[in-house]
């Protein structure tokens, strides 16, 4: 027996729910004092319980703090825990139901107490999917008319769900997992082919994720599609999860549905070697926001991805594996000492000072356009000379040793295609940044050469780069054959493309809205003839192609945020890329002003009115409220890229989780 006194000072009966259906009284009463360690509590409780179980998997969860108490060595104290306190005894890890990019739903067993970066990490450990840092998890969007409707059918783009609870995706039990992912990218080889097996394949079987899925029914892909507006956009992407946060922080509980998707699109190292998980998927995510028009693009373009997707699933129905023993193989180690044989012995000496001492220039006629309103002026042609990152244009040739008549300095502008290879319309669009907003500013070139000689450069000379280097070649060669892919005319001395050859419905590779402008046969036709440019790719080959395809769109990766900017009295759209912020006109969707990420300074989070401010060069200060979700959400993106731009190959594939959180967290 204690006293009355003793009894209200020292100690106090604390009631903890025990989450298990074997437990007979699921509700314990312990008695506690403020000086108890959680650990010796869990210990009491287990002991109280008599079930015979492993209960190392389990924690108390704080119900009304929202907050798990797995700090073992902390009191009840230190965690300000009282009488009154709602705890539950709970797994830490749940299922969870994911649905890939390539829309199939898998069902993984995943850690509920782990902050999100580290959950979507272990994820894609149990996947095979390197360079997990490059994903998370997304809430899907609400749909008030499905909760009205009473029939709950499948969604025609999904498939019976995947259960991967046997697989043993816990990541403290590494003997379902161990040796399935490698930081060190050594994959698992076949034992009967000697080439390099995918782990998912030993789960999955024929539903091996990197496989694409076939495309669906123009019926069923209709349901699916829904024309988004820029405001609708920026509802979904409000739905991304915070990343310094658990799951069971967020509201997420278990069996819930969440979207795991590839939400910065700064892709790092993609080698087909390793990567056929991750390509895969890429390929499926770049497929369905072309399918679902998530992202514009123009006609030719949407031909050239639909010849793209009916190669890839020619190639996949035909069983082709992925053979990465076509090519010859040189072993690593003997590569990296051969090119530093190369570099020691002085290879290349005068091409590496041709590239150091010349200053790269591009002179040509050209023809510019200054749209003014209410003016119809014709494209005016002038002499062009680009040099470092300035254009400057001239009357004539003759007059170029003079002033020019104008300069455009291209550092932070956009660089928007004006292309129509059938009609021979090789435009440049571009959006010069001037302290009240763009100048828009046409330039047309002759032909195809030039254009990828000159959008290259602008692309190079927006970011601040120079044609000195190395990568300018390599732009201007993936925009040649980007322009190839384009071309729909049937190559000479080769026959018109047989329609009857083709045994997949054409729609199935278009847009619902794009099908509905030509007639079956007409659209056949049409993408025949553009797949005469990609027949001879291989599989992983015309997946790339296609990736890269979708990285040359000019809206590729920009999420966008309704904000209100500082000073404004009405909302705007803030577009977030993997480079740059650009400030949009909710109304027209035309781009006001951009602010490049190498330009910027420093960013702070007000967390009192919730206010993200940014600084950039020349004295630039930027700074909004998001209305539409919690300014987190926004803060964690413009950090998540910055920590992207520090990843190099040198690291070996280990992640600096701490400067992620550094970045993306803020002060709150």
């Amino acid at each position: 027996m204690i006293t009355a006194a003793e009894y209200g000072n020292t100690s106090w009966d604390l009631t903890v729910q025990v989450d298990e259906k074997d437990t007979e009284e699921n509700k314990q009463i312990i008695r506690v004092k403020g000086s108890d360690h959680v650990g010796g509590i869990m210990l009491r409780l287990v002991e109280q319980i008599k079930t015979p179980k492993d209960w190392s998997d389990y924690a108390l969860w704080w119900e009304q703090k929202n907050c798990w108490l797995l700090k073992t060595h902390w009191t009840l104290d230190k965690y300000g825990v009282q009488a009154d306190a709602n705890l539950i005894y709970t797994t830490q890890h749940k299922p969870l139901c994911l649905q890939l990019p390539n829309m199939k739903h898998i069902r993984l067993t995943v850690s509920f107490s782990s902050v999100v970066f580290k959950t979507v990490c272990d994820i894609c450990r149990t996947l095979n999917i390197r360079r997990s840092e490059e994903l998370s998890l997304l809430k899907p969007p609400d749909d008030p008319s499905k909760k009205k409707k009473k029939d709950k059918g499948k969604n025609p783009a999904v498939d019976d769900v995947i259960i991967m609870d046997a697989v043993g995706g816990i990541p403290g039990n590494t003997a379902g997992n161990s040796g399935l992912y490698s930081k060190t990218m050594t994959p698992i080889y076949d034992p009967e082919t000697g080439s390099p097996a995918s782990a998912t394949s030993l789960w999955f079987g024929q539903n091996d994720l990197t496989v694409s899925q076939p495309n669906l029914s123009p019926a069923e892909l209709a349901k699916v599609y829904k024309p988004l507006a820029l405001v609708e956009k920026a509802v979904i992407n409000s739905g991304w999860l915070d990343s310094s946060l658990s799951l069971m922080e967020q509201g997420i509980q278990e069996d819930d549905k969440l979207l795991l998707r590839f939400k910065y699109h700064c892709f790092f190292d993609l080698n087909p070697k390793y990567d056929a998980v991750r390509i895969n998927q890429l390929y499926e995510q770049a497929r369905w926001s072309i399918l679902l028009e998530e992202i514009d693009c123009t006609e030719e373009e949407m031909l050239m991805f639909a010849s793209l997707q009916y190669h890839i699933c020619k190639l996949t129905k035909s069983s082709e594996p992925l053979d990465f023993s076509n090519k010859t193989d040189i072993d690593e180690v003997d590569a990296a000492l051969s090119n530093l044989e190369v570099a020691l012995d002085g290879g290349n000496t005068d091409k590496i000072l041709e590239d150091i001492t010349d200053v790269p220039k591009l002179a040509d006629t050209l023809r510019l356009l200054r749209p003014k309103r209410l003016t119809l002026r014709p494209y005016k042609e002038y002499y062009f000379i680009f040099k470092d990152t300035t254009i400057s244009y001239y009357k004539n040739k003759e007059s170029s040793n003079r002033e020019p008549i104008e300069q455009f300095h291209l550092r932070g502008c956009e660089v928007v295609p004006d292309v129509s290879v059938t009609e021979k319309k090789f435009g440049i669009k571009l959006l010069l940044p001037v302290a009240d907003g763009m100048n828009e500013v046409y330039i047309r070139c002759d032909n195809e050469t030039q254009y990828a000689k000159w959008k290259a450069a602008c692309i190079l000379a927006s970011k601040g780069k120079t044609m000195a280097y190395s990568s300018y070649r390599a732009e201007v060669r993936n925009i040649q054959s980007f322009l190839q892919m384009k071309s729909v005319a049937t190559p000479p001395g080769q026959a018109a493309p047989d329609l009857d050859a083709m045994e997949m419905n054409a729609e199935c590779f278009v847009s619902p809205r794009f099908a509905k402008k030509y007639k079956t046969k007409q659209l056949t036709a049409r993408i025949l003839e553009a797949h005469q440019n990609v027949a001879s790719l291989s599989l992983m080959d015309a997946k790339m192609r296609f990736i890269q395809a979708w990285q040359s769109l000019p809206e590729f990766g920009i999420k966008y945020y309704i904000v209100r900017f500082r000073g404004s009295k009405k909302d705007e759209i803030l577009g977030i890329s993997y480079n740059r912020l650009i400030r949009i006109d909710m109304a027209t969707g035309q781009p006001l002003t951009t602010w490049r990420f190498s330009n910027m300074k420093q960013w702070n989070v007000n967390w009192e009115i919730r206010q993200v401010t940014i600084e950039f060069d020349q004295s630039v200060s930027v700074a909004f409220t998001c209305q539409g979700c919690d300014c987190k959400v926004v803060h964690e993106y413009i950090g998540g890229y910055i920590f992207l731009s520090t990843r190099s190959k040198d690291q070996n594939e280990t992640l600096d989780e701490e400067l992620f959180h550094k970045l993306t967290g803020g002060q709150e």
